[in-house]
């Protein structure tokens, strides 16, 4: 009886770092999924729950410009407005040895469409380029 209780303690310790690593995992995929999910829909109200303070966003292969997170919102509503989605996939993602994440998706709008570069750190979009096709 004494060694089932010491298994049943190391099966559960071993369930719960599995599960534990596996959440960090999921919530950094998660942060990419839900910038997906609003640059489809072109929701900048959800795509600016994912901004850090500041954002970088270049629109129509202009100058970068640094907005708060604030502005930011407005710059994509304005841009969505303008844009309207038909659809956005990512087609490429990966990291930098000092931990930036990056996509590199298509937006379709009714009006054309871009090439979307989406640079994030700690889960945050740092950095937003719609290149116009």
């Amino acid at each position: 009886m004494k060694n089932f209780k010491q298994i049943a303690v190391v099966f559960t310790l071993f369930l719960s770092i599995v599960f534990l690593t596996s959440g960090k995992a999921i919530a950094q995929n998660d942060a990419f999924g839900s910038v997906k999910s609003a640059i489809k829909t072109g929701s900048s109200k959800d795509l600016a729950r994912n901004f850090s303070s500041v954002v970088a966003i270049s629109l129509e292969g202009g100058e970068a410009t640094s907005y708060s997170n604030t502005q930011a919102e407005f710059v994509m509503k304005n841009f969505f407005g303008k844009n309207p989605p038909v659809d956005f996939t990512y087609s490429h993602q990966g990291a930098s040895d000092k931990g930036q994440r990056y996509a590199i998706g298509t937006y379709a709008s009714r009006n054309g469409s871009y090439t979307v570069v989406v640079l994030l750190k700690d889960n945050s979009i740092q950095k937003l380029d719609f290149i116009k096709d």
